[in-house]
C-alpha cells in the first residue's frame, strides 16, 4: 500500500515541477470552476467576455483538507488532494488524486486517482471522467452495488465571465451503479446528477460559492430509493492570496447539507464517527497552493 500511495503522490505532484508556460486558467474534471482565476475582459454578450484560448494551457493545485466532500456527500476524512491539467486550443487532459482516511477512526486509507479528457470553450465544458479507487482492479466496471471504478460523461455550461452561473450534468455510463427491481432483476441506474451553481466575487480576494445539486431519477445518490430528489446544497467561502504572478494560496470553508437525508430521519445533526457517510450535514476546511 505504501508503494501505491507514493506512486499516486508522485504522479499528482509531477506537473508542479515540469510546467513552465504562461497562465491560461484552470480547467478540472473535479468541478473546480470556483478555482479558476480568469482576468477581467470586455463584455460583448453571453459568451463574448470569455478570453480566447491560447495554444498551451496548464494548471495545478494541492491542498490539505479536514474532510473529503464530493458533491455534498461525505467521501472521506482528513486528506491531501492535488490536481493538474494541460490543454491545447480548448482540448485538455487532467489528473486528480486524493490520499486520506475513510472516516474519523483513522484506521483505513483509500487512495483515489481520477483522469479526465475534454473540451472547454465559449463557456461549454464537455469531458469524460474516469474515477479509480485503489481497492479494486484498474479496469473493473462491474455492475454491482459496491465501491469501485466509475466512468462519467460530464457537461457544464457557464453563462459568462460577468455572470458566472453554471449548470452541470453528470451521468455514470460505466460503474458499480445498479439495483434490484421488483422482479429480482439487476438494473443499471445510469445515476445522474444536475447542479446549478454561482460564484460571487467579493472584495479583498474573497469569493462566495453556492450550489444546489439534484438527481432526476432513482440513483446511487439517494441509495437507489425514490425518484427525483434535491441531494445537496453547498456554500463555500474562499480567500485567495497572490504569492507571485503565477502562484497563489487559498483558504476555504465549506458547509454542505443533504436535504433528502435530513427529511428522511431527522437525525442529520448527530455525529457518526464510525459511519460518517450517514451524516446529512458536513463541513470542511481546506488550505492549498495553486499555479495560475
Amino acid at each position: 500500500m505504501s508503494k501505491v500511495i507514493a506512486l499516486a503522490f508522485f504522479v499528482g505532484a509531477l506537473p508542479f515541477f515540469n510546467f513552465a508556460s504562461a497562465y491560461a486558467g484552470e480547467t478540472s474534471g473535479q468541478e473546480a470552476v470556483e478555482d479558476e482565476q480568469r482576468p477581467e475582459s470586455r463584455v460583448e454578450w453571453l459568451w463574448g467576455d470569455y478570453k480566447k484560448p491560447v495554444r498551451f494551457t496548464y494548471s495545478a493545485q494541492a491542498r490539505i483538507q479536514t474532510a473529503y466532500l464530493w458533491r455534498g456527500f461525505y467521501a472521506g476524512g482528513a486528506n491531501i488532494q492535488g490536481s493538474a491539467t494541460v490543454g491545447y486550443g480548448g482540448l485538455y487532459i487532467g489528473t486528480w488524486w486524493n490520499i486520506g482516511v475513510t472516516d474519523w477512526t483513522f484506521n483505513t486509507f483509500l487512495p483515489e486517482m481520477d483522469w479526465s479528457i475534454g473540451f472547454n470553450r465559449w463557456g461549454v465544458d464537455v469531458y469524460m471522467l474516469w474515477v479509480h479507487n485503489f481497492d479494486c482492479k484498474l479496469f473493473d466496471f462491474a455492475n454491482y452495488t459496491d465501491h469501485g471504478n466509475r466512468l462519467e460523461l460530464n457537461v457544464r455550461y457557464t453563462l459568462s465571465e460577468k455572470v458566472p452561473l453554471t449548470i452541470g450534468w453528470a451521468t455514470r455510463i460505466a460503474a458499480a451503479d445498479g439495483y434490484i427491481n421488483e422482479k429480482g432483476e439487476l438494473v443499471r441506474a445510469y445515476s445522474s446528477w444536475l447542479e446549478i451553481s454561482y460564484t460571487q466575487r467579493l472584495p479583498y480576494g474573497m469569493s462566495l460559492y453556492g450550489s444546489v445539486g439534484m438527481t432526476p431519477w432513482k440513483s446511487g445518490y439517494t441509495g437507489f430509493k425514490g425518484g427525483f430528489a434535491v441531494t445537496n446544497t453547498e456554500v463555500r467561502l474562499r480567500k485567495d492570496w497572490s504569492v507571485s504572478d503565477h502562484c497563489g494560496l487559498m483558504l476555504q470553508g465549506q458547509l454542505a447539507i443533504n436535504p433528502y437525508a435530513l427529511s428522511e430521519d431527522k437525525s442529520s445533526a448527530e455525529w457518526h464517527p464510525y459511519s460518517p457517510g450517514s451524516q446529512a450535514i458536513n463541513a470542511n476546511i481546506a488550505f492549498g497552493v495553486y499555479l495560475k
